[in-house]
């Protein structure tokens, strides 16, 4: 698996900012990591992937500002369409959704930007939203983007066939989501199977995503491998979690905030899983059950673990990876590191600057996955002392 962060983490929504947190953040964090190379998860705003599809040299000095940082770009985050760092996003970053225009001219721009900057021998991967939010979707609904991703398939063929390269799109499933969980997007996927019967379109694994829906790791892989359905990306990611819900409501507190939506399911054990939309809703709600564990949508950082009362899913996402490398295409996923959440998260939890915690989760990555990852990522002397 080729590692990399992804850049949703920053506001940038232009080129010239994007540049700007290369070399502001991501070099600075491979530095501090001590990496020789590093991949970048490029989230594209819609009007940046509009100019970077059309404009060469727009392309060019995104890849010169990539190679003086030592950063190789193979895979984008394509979920977000605009504003994912405004004061309030919530269910704005489900919009627009699959049955758009705009959301399929967007990814198209995504795929040919990349397409273009892949370095030489590598495929790409672009994750994208579980089709739209559920609420008000319809037969209608889903026929549209199954429409439009049929679309974007025949334009991810033409772009190999004028390229030479390979870009692959994967779906993510996300609690609350029309396609919620593995389940939903395999049986989405595999009703249709001219989507994916070449491995163009198959799904992006967040592991924070698949534990909040307690899942079981090695069995959802393995669902979506028997399903003929291919694993093209991960996001590597963990989930709060909150083994005794009954004294943790004050500590849950510093996690409920305005900008981000954080979907709460409680642990199936207790018979029905309950779900919420937002943790602010369940904090508010005295009825809300305490008697079972609950896990909630917030990326925690893969390196810290939040205080206790409360804990992090880290082991998911190990298991994860390692049912993914048991696939027969499991190696050649991405591993995108996913923490957009370091500016809302408790002070405790923050870093003193971004490169500092980004780099913290890369230490984590390259020891506590370090069989998962290939590709060109160098140590320094002192981390190969350590290993």
């Amino acid at each position: 698996m080729r590692l990399s962060y992804c850049t949703n983490v920053h506001p940038a929504e232009d080129l010239d900012g994007i540049i700007a947190q290369l070399h502001g953040h991501a070099g600075p964090a491979r530095r501090a990591a001590g990496l020789g190379r590093l991949g970048v998860g490029l989230w594209l705003p819609v009007d940046a992937a509009a100019l970077l599809a059309r404009d060469a040299s727009a392309r060019a000095r995104l890849a010169e500002a990539l190679e003086s940082e030592g950063l190789d770009l193979f895979t984008v985050n394509a979920f977000p369409y605009r504003g994912f760092h405004e004061d309030v996003v919530k269910l704005g970053v489900y919009s627009p959704d699959w049955t758009t225009a705009e959301r399929l001219a967007f990814t198209r721009d995504c795929a040919t930007a990349l397409a273009h900057l892949l370095p030489e021998g590598s495929a790409g991967s672009i994750s994208t939203l579980p089709l739209g939010w559920r609420e008000g979707w319809t037969a209608a609904h889903d026929e549209a983007a199954a429409a439009n991703l049929a679309a974007l398939h025949a334009h991810l063929a033409q772009l190999e066939r004028e390229t030479g390269r390979v870009v692959r799109i994967a779906v993510e499933p996300e609690p609350g989501c029309i396609l919620d969980d593995v389940a939903d997007v395999v049986g989405w996927l595999a009703a249709r199977p001219a989507l994916i019967a070449d491995g163009r379109i198959g799904v992006c694994l967040d592991t924070c995503h698949l534990a909040v829906s307690y899942a079981d790791p090695a069995a959802a892989v393995r669902a979506i491998d028997d399903a003929g359905v291919r694993v093209v990306k991960v996001q590597a990611s963990a989930a709060l979690e909150v083994p005794d819900p009954s004294n943790a409501r004050s500590a849950l507190a510093e996690f409920a905030e305005a900008r981000y939506l954080h979907q709460v399911r409680t642990h199936p054990r207790g018979g029905q899983v309950l779900r919420a939309d937002d943790l602010v809703d369940v904090l508010a709600d005295p009825d809300w059950p305490t008697d079972r564990p609950w896990r909630v949508h917030v990326h925690i950082p893969l390196h810290l673990t939040p205080r206790s009362p409360l804990a992090s899913t880290q082991r998911v996402l190990r298991e994860a990876v390692g049912a993914v490398l048991e696939t027969e295409h499991g190696r050649e996923a991405h591993l995108d590191i996913e923490t957009y959440t370091w500016t809302v998260l408790p002070a405790e939890m923050r870093p003193t600057t971004l490169a500092d915690g980004i780099a913290g989760e890369l230490r984590w990555a390259a020891r506590e996955l370090a069989a998962a990852i290939d590709g060109p990522i160098a140590r320094t002397k002192e981390q190969e002392m350590v290993r």
